[in-house]
């Protein structure tokens, strides 16, 4: 069997409903549901609305660049409690798992 299809096979076997499962090699999630995936893309518009904030400045000031890192942060932590939340629990995995 192809790496491709099992690891398709892998993200499909989701019984419990997952909307993000465990990545195969490493540590940290990959999305499977639709639910998963929009999280993935209103993250990423709310990093870009973020980035296109602060380059509509000519000369960001201190506290500007001080808000800009403080809300990616933010951005970064709140998708880490979705992920925790709606996800398998994190583990290191090298492979597929054992059955």
């Amino acid at each position: 069997m192809s790496f491709i299809k099992y690891y398709i096979d892998y993200l499909k076997d989701n019984p419990k409903g997952y909307w993000f499962k465990a990545k195969l090699y490493g540590w940290g999630w990959v999305p499977v549901k639709w639910q998963g995936w929009g999280t993935i893309l209103v993250f990423v518009l709310l990093l870009s609305l973020n980035g296109f904030y602060l380059a509509s400045k000519t000369v960001p000031t201190d506290g500007e660049l001080k808000w800009f890192f403080v809300r990616i942060l933010f951005l970064v932590f709140v998708l880490i409690f979705v992920c925790y939340k709606k996800g398998e629990k994190p583990h290191w995995q090298w492979g597929p798992p054992k059955k």
